[in-house]
This record gives structure tokens, sequence and C-alpha cells, in this order.
């Protein structure tokens, strides 16, 4: 039998299975009845779709089965589906649109509102209205009469969480999410028994990486939630029976500050696969919901890959893959190595951070479409380069610094954000952290830390210093001169904290302030 090489393989070769392969909530269809429903929708496109234009199809949905039938319709018919981010509003989301030249618009009534006023110069099309459902209805349901997919197609625009600014839509071929699947297949043994369960966005490249790709490779059953809830989280996991889920950013974290219960452990889960949650959370997770956490790197662009292995070390994210470095991005040198002294404290980060790259080439990375001088600057020197600052310790592992705009100059010293952010997670009534710097009325940057506290959790200024005076690989410098209380972090759909946002607002906030005045260790309210 020949290995799959496109997303359509994956999906043709479920066509005739009456397994399960798609639910939510109350419902659920067949692999056949999925796949049929999908071929039904690349028909219609089909029609739509001008020969002469890039076969772009807008999808503005959440993880409603239309949204993942849309999805492998665009696999099955060969077009090109653009995820569009559901939290982008007016002219951004417009621009989000033209910019991937998207032919058509698939929408709901849900999120129509959102393109009142907006000039988009495309038909939208509703698909939870009658004229839509009669189209798909009319439509043959055979997979025949499309053109053959070729692994390096795209298969998928996808736009960047937009963290560090404006997203760019980046080019998913068929090969990523091929090896993606496959390769999570083999890792977690995952058969056509097991459900897959995804919260995260399908407009993003975590959702489709970790949770339709497995399914699709497994023919295994994808269970879909409308959007991440992390109370509604556990009583999904028991209604579609899930023995795997995928996760990307803070969602352990958003989970694990709900209260315990006393039979959480009681549940099908075997394994949660994503990344950017902390050592703390992964241990957590685990031991209270009775599964694996596997957390590993990974971005966007699909270009560097690190991956956490049993040995790695508290702190790390793993072990690079072949050809994943930290490079100097000035000089185009590989860092030295991190000295750490007697108390965990890293001496040389001057030196030893830098960029997470790719030496190797592109890896999964297209491109960006629409964007070659952005593709150029991601491609410098024929290598990667990931806008992710990191460092290597003595054994080579990983470890993140935070974004190339997360480096901070206080007091003339060069400090990274997520060392601080790690410590801090030590404190047991913290959540969730952030720490970004705001400008010295001197010179440079201070720090300033916004946390969040467990539910039912409190911290005293007083207890937070001696907390902080407490940890030996805290250098003084990186003391938190602001720190603020917040119910929650401004984030994007795919649960990444704007710092932006943050250090835009600096103090100007109604969240309660602490200031740390002239260096000194105690905490008083900001007034």
């Amino acid at each position: 039998m020949t290995a799959p090489a496109t997303v359509r393989d994956l999906l043709l070769a479920h066509a005739d299975s009456t397994a399960p392969g798609l639910a939510f909530e109350d419902r659920t269809w067949t692999w056949q009845e999925y796949v049929g429903a999908s071929a039904a929708r690349a028909h219609v496109l089909k029609d739509v779709l001008a020969p002469d234009a890039p076969p772009h199809v807008g999808l503005l949905m959440e993880n409603i089965p239309e949204m993942a039938m849309a999805i492998a319709a665009g696999a099955i018919g060969g077009h090109v589906s653009v995820g569009i981010n559901a939290t982008r509003r007016g002219e951004a989301l417009a621009a989000d649109i033209r910019r991937a030249d998207c032919q058509v618009v698939l929408t709901d009534g849900e999120h129509l509102p959102l393109l009142d006023g907006l000039d988009l110069g495309v038909p939208v099309v509703l698909t939870d209205d009658a004229e839509w459902a009669d189209r798909v209805a009319a439509a043959p349901r055979t997979t025949d009469g499309f053109p053959d997919a070729d692994p390096s197609d795209t298969f998928m625009l996808i736009f960047t969480s937009g963290t560090s600014g404006d997203p760019k839509a980046v080019r998913l071929t068929h090969r990523m999410p091929v090896f993606a699947g496959t390769m999570l297949v083999e890792r977690f043994g995952l058969t056509a028994e097991d459900v897959c369960y995804c919260s995260m966005p399908l407009f993003h490249s975590n959702a489709i990486a970790a949770g339709f790709a497995p399914a699709a490779a497994a023919g295994a059953t994808l269970a879909l939630a409308r959007r991440f809830s992390a109370s509604g989280f556990l009583a999904d996991v028991r209604r579609h029976g899930a023995t795997y889920l995928n996760y990307v950013g803070k969602p352990l974290a958003y989970v694990l500050a709900t209260a315990e219960q006393t039979d959480d452990a009681d549940n099908p889960l075997r394994v949660a696969f994503g990344n950017e949650a902390s050592d703390r959370d992964i241990a957590e997770f685990g031991r209270r919901f009775g599964c694996v956490v596997a957390d590993g790197f990974g971005s966007t662009e699909n270009a560097v890959v690190v991956t956490r292995v049993p040995e790695t070390p508290p702190g790390s994210i793993g072990r690079p893959a072949e050809g994943v470095a930290v490079y100097d991005r000035a000089t185009g040198t590989e860092c030295p190595r991190a000295i750490v002294d007697d108390t965990g404290r890293v001496t040389n980060l001057d030196e030893c951070v830098g960029e997470l790259v790719n030496t190797t080439g592109a890896g999964f990375f297209a491109g960006y479409y629409n964007d070659e001088a952005a593709t150029r600057e991601r491609m410098q020197g024929g290598m990667y380069w990931s806008g992710d600052l990191a460092y290597r310790d003595a054994d080579g592992f990983v470890h993140l610094a935070g974004r190339t705009s997360d480096w901070l100059r206080v007091d003339g010293e060069n400090l990274a954000t997520a060392p601080i952010e790690r410590i801090l997670l030590r404190h047991a009534a913290i959540s969730q952290v952030a720490v970004y710097g705001v400008p010295d009325p001197l010179v440079g940057d201070q720090v300033m830390a916004a946390l969040v506290l467990r539910d039912g959790a409190q911290l005293a200024p007083e207890e937070l210093e001696g907390f902080l005076g407490e940890q030996p690989d805290l250098s003084p410098k990186a003391w938190p001169a602001y720190v603020r209380l917040s119910k929650e972090l401004p984030s994007t759909a795919t649960n990444k904290v704007l710092k932006r946002q943050l250090a835009a607002e600096g103090t100007q906030t109604d969240d309660a302030v602490w200031v740390r005045r002239d260096r000194h260790r105690d905490y008083h309210p900001l007034g």
C-alpha cells in the first residue's frame, strides 16, 4: 500500500469507513459521511471559484462541523482553505481577507456581523442558511473530478498569531500535516479506536497539525469543541470518550486554575500533546487527569523543532532537532553555551542568548503568501530565523528566553523575560504570568510582571517579596519594578499572551499595581 502523500490521500483512505469520523456536541458522522459531505462542498465551491484567480476560500467560523468539512473540502477539491482568525475585527479583519486573495468567504450567522460594513470585494456565503444547505444537498458526494494534489501544493493559508505585529499568512503545504499526523500516530499509538479532542481553533496550525491531521492519519474520531472552555473541558472529554487532545499556549493552566475534584482522573484521556506549557503545569495536569502530557516546541511556520525527552532538565523545552541551533543574527555565528553558576543563574546572557534557527534551511516553512520581504527576513543567509530568543546549556538542551521583542535593557544589563517568568511560576498561588518591559524614566527598561492568581488564591506584597528573595537564580536586576494583579491576561485566539498590549498599558490600568521604588525590595500599592 502506497503511503499517503497529501491530505487528500489521508481522507480518501477512510472514504468507505463506517467508523465514527467526526463528532460535535451530540452528533456523530461516520468517516464515509464526513468525506462525502466534504466532497459535496468541494463540488459546490468548484463551481464558485474563477479559474483565472487564486483558488482561495476564506473560512470564518469556530470549531463547528461546517468548518471541519470546509477544510476537508479544500483537500479533496484542490482549492486552498484560508483560516481566518475569528478574533480579528474591522479593517484588520478585512486586510487579512484581502491579503490572502480570497475569492469567497464562508461564514455563519454568528460571525456575519463581523463583516458588516467591510469592503471585501468578494461574496460572503452563509453556511447555516437554507440556500447553502440546498446547494450542498444537490451536489454529488463523490471524490472524482478533481485535480490530483502534489505534496508541495498549498493546502491552507494560516495566519501567524500576531503577538509581535500584524499576522502573516503562512503557506501550509500538504506535506506538513501528512508528516505531523503520521508521526503523532506512530508516537502515541493512535488507532481508529481513538478519539482526538480538538478545542483549539481550526484556523490555526496547532489544530490542523496536532488535531485534524492525526485523526485523519489514524482514522480516529475528530471530536470538536466549538471553542475552548476550561470549565467544560472535562465534561467534553468524558462525553466524547476522548483519548487524545492537542493544545497550544495556556489551556493547561486555565484548566488547572479550576477547582480540583476527587474524580478528575476518572476519564478516558491518555495523551495531551501540545506546546508552551510550563514544567509545573505539565506535571500537575498529568497527575490530576491521569494522562501523559507531551509538550514540545513549534510555530505556525513549522521550521524549528525542539523535542522534550525524558532527560530534559527543568526550565528547558527539550533537545533540538538536527540543524537547530542558537545564532547571533548580527554576526551570523552560533552563540556559546550558557555558563551557569552554583545558584542556577546564567552568568553570560549577553553572549549565550541568540535566536533559534534551522541551519539546514526552511524545514516545512514554504514562505508567507504575498509577503516576499517577510519571507526573505525569515530566510536570511539560507537559514530559518524563528524570532524566538533562546540559549543552550552545557548539555545542548534549549531554554527559551522569549521573543526577540522580549529582550530588556535594565541598568545597563540585558535581561530575557522567559527565565523571570519561569521563576515566578514556582509560586503556588500564581497561575499565569507575563513579564515585559516598561520605559525607565532615566534610560532603558524597567521590569513589569502581570500575574493571574489561581482561583481562591491570595498573594500579599510581603509574601511576594519573601518568595523572590528566596530564589537564588533571580538576579537583583530581574526583580519586577512593577507587579500587576490581573483577572486575565490579554491573549490571541491561540492563547498566546499579547505582551505588547500589556506594555502599552504600562501602569495605566484599573488592575491593582504594586511598585518597588528606588530599587528597594518592598512593594507598595501604586498611587
